[in-house]
């Protein structure tokens, strides 16, 4: 797997995370995941956001859930030793923002949190309004303070020597906003100004932390911090950085002191033990609506061992690792409800463009995508585990999001879609290309990989070709295959990020600065001046135009070819209410503080 490198709110993901992922901001519309066989509502659904609840009194009690045996790492999940799954599951219901993910990856507006609205697109001019009743679990009003700090510790300018003091995994806020932004330290209200247009912008103000506790921990006021944020004054800000850097980092099993830790969320850090487990209690000081339950144990446990735990009633709910065999032991249990879905990470064959066979021949490329029995693939390995799974004919979009089949009918005419040996071998045959030799790489050991390239192998040496499965474990590494372009085709996957403009790190030409994951050759002068349009402006109707001008040409250069949406497994207790699976990143795990236990 291979992550899209963010124009926007987060950078790179680490030990395995998938990153964030979005689109155009949700609506009214149905909710667009299918509720697994027996799933139980308080209230049903009506998009693919939070339900509205109402009046909500939490329940005694503890759920007990896993995201893997990995141990949890620090209530800072903004650095790069700390940004994975593991770690930022549990800390989404510790620490809340403006935003949120649905089902289906669309962005949702926080209103418990505070609201924001463009006073200005030229320049692009964005005032936030923090909830006149958020507060931090200590008791300290959540102000323009720690919107402030956020946005400094995420600033690239802010150096020591050569590298930003903080060390944040995302700088993207800072480069977007130049100038800090704008709001009495203790009032509700900031405002900030974008150097120039950013279609993601609603994913910049992210992360937000305590300035107070940072300021009290470097011996400062919370005025003297965000003055000397404000100047960018590295020397003043050294003991802040230090502690923001390490100073929530403890030995697995302990927790730092509670008021190092104050919650923004509907949950609290209570606990940790080792090896074992991490536990998160109902924060009473939640102004939003109260959660469903009083307490949440993160259990670690191995991929192997969660069916088990189940069975022994050690686990309420998994996500699980999708295979078939872990698909057909949690249908075999009683009183779970078994979640497949799709999720925002989807699997693809791109060409060489740069050398060999297909860099400079179309006629081959088509041959080869008439031979790919992409149908068959998705029938016979995906499909057991996400029955509703179909093939993916575009990449910006996928099968399950709004939008998806505008754009296929405005991009693609469907002459891939059932393989065609004879047509591939006649355009074999005409370019005196019969025992064309295709190295299929990708990284191993994979068996799905090795399964898809075996159906792609029996398929297209009918046609003419001489498929040799290429997969190798230095694939990713440096210095490795895709790097150093040593293939024909490439097998691998992209995991989600759905946001607007990031999918010109792939697409454009590699120069200047851009196109820097195209690892392939690629290059199209229409698809980079659509991606620089689509980059210039948030008029809605603008993307959907110039998306579906590089969707056509994608398919008309046959840059790659797509073929789904990864599939994925999860298990919950039937007697847990609202457990509603998301194809981002926190998958079964985004809404527990609406999980209720049926009375």
């Amino acid at each position: 797997m291979k992550y899209r490198r963010l124009s926007a709110a987060l950078a790179v993901a680490a030990s395995g995370a998938l990153l964030l992922s979005s689109c155009a901001p949700g609506g009214d519309a149905p909710p667009p995941e299918k509720a697994a066989e027996g799933q139980k509502f308080s209230v049903e659904p009506t998009n693919s956001g939070l339900a509205d609840l109402g009046d909500v009194e939490t329940q005694d009690g503890t759920v007990y859930v896993t995201v893997g045996s990995t141990e949890f790492s620090s209530y800072n999940a903004m650095t790069p030793q700390t940004y994975n799954t593991y770690t930022t599951t549990p800390m989404d219901r510790v620490l809340s923002g403006f935003v949120y993910f649905g089902t289906d990856g669309e962005i949702y507006n926080n209103e418990e949190f505070g609201t924001f609205e463009v006073e200005s697109e030229d320049p692009l001019k964005v005032k936030y309004t923090i909830n006149e009743d958020a507060k931090w679990s200590d008791g300290t009003d959540i102000t323009a303070a720690d919107i402030i700090f956020s946005w400094g510790f995420q600033n690239p300018r802010i150096t020591d020597g050569d590298k930003p003091l903080f060390n944040s995994v995302s700088t993207t806020w800072g480069e977007f906003v130049e100038q800090a932004p704008e709001g009495d330290v203790n009032g509700k209200e900031v405002t900030m100004t974008f150097k120039e247009p950013n279609p993601d912008w609603r994913l910049q103000v992210s992360g937000i932390m305590p300035a107070h506790v940072v300021a009290k921990e470097s011996d400062m006021s919370v005025e003297e911090l965000v003055e000397a944020i404000k100047a960018e004054d590295a020397d003043k800000l050294k003991d802040a950085a230090k502690f923001w850097n390490t100073g929530w980092n403890t030995k697995p099993g302990t927790l730092p002191d509670e008021e190092l830790i104050p919650s923004s969320g509907p949950y609290k850090l209570k606990s940790w033990d080792a090896g074992q487990s991490l536990t998160l209690e109902a924060n009473e000081n939640y102004w939003g609506t109260k959660p469903g339950i009083k307490q949440i144990v993160f259990r670690f446990v191995e991929d192997d061992a969660h069916v088990q735990a189940l069975r022994n009633g050690d686990l309420d709910a998994v996500q699980a690792h999708p295979t078939k065999d872990t698909l057909d032991q949690l249908q075999g249990l009683d009183d779970m409800i078994v979640h497949q879905f799709d999720q925002l990470t989807w699997e693809h064959l791109d060409f060489n463009h740069a050398n060999g066979p297909f860099a400079d021949n179309l006629e081959l490329r088509k041959a080869f995508a008439m031979c790919v029995p992409r149908q068959g693939i998705v029938d016979s390995l995906i499909k057991p585990l996400n029955p509703d799974a179909v093939v993916a004919n575009a990449r910006e979009i996928l099968p399950f999001q709004e939008g998806y089949d505008e754009l296929v009918e405005q991009s693609y005419d469907g002459q891939y879609d059932e393989v065609n040996i004879e047509e591939a071998k006649k355009i074999l045959e005409e370019q005196d290309a019969v025992g064309t030799k295709v190295r299929l790489a990708y990284s191993s050991p994979n068996p799905r990989r090795t399964d898809t390239v075996a159906a792609i192998k029996a398929s297209c040496d009918e046609a003419g070709f001489e498929i040799e499965d290429a997969g190798s474990a230095t694939f990713f590494q440096p210095g490795g295959e895709q790097e150093k372009g040593d293939y024909e085709v490439a097998l691998f996957a992209w995991a989600g990020s759905g946001q607007i403009v990031s999918g010109a790190n792939i697409y454009q030409t590699q120069a200047d600065g851009k196109g820097q994951q195209n690892f392939n050759g690629y290059s199209n002068e229409e698809v980079d001046k659509a991606w620089d349009t689509m980059s210039g402006t948030l008029d809605e109707e603008v993307h959907k135009e110039q998306r579906a001008i590089i969707e056509k040409h994608l398919w008309d250069d046959l840059h790659g070819i797509p073929l789904y949406a990864h599939p994925s497994v999860a298990a919950s207790n039937s007697n847990l209410l609202n457990v509603r699976p998301t194809s981002t990143q926190n998958q079964l795990f985004w809404n527990m503080e609406q999980w209720q236990r049926a009375e």
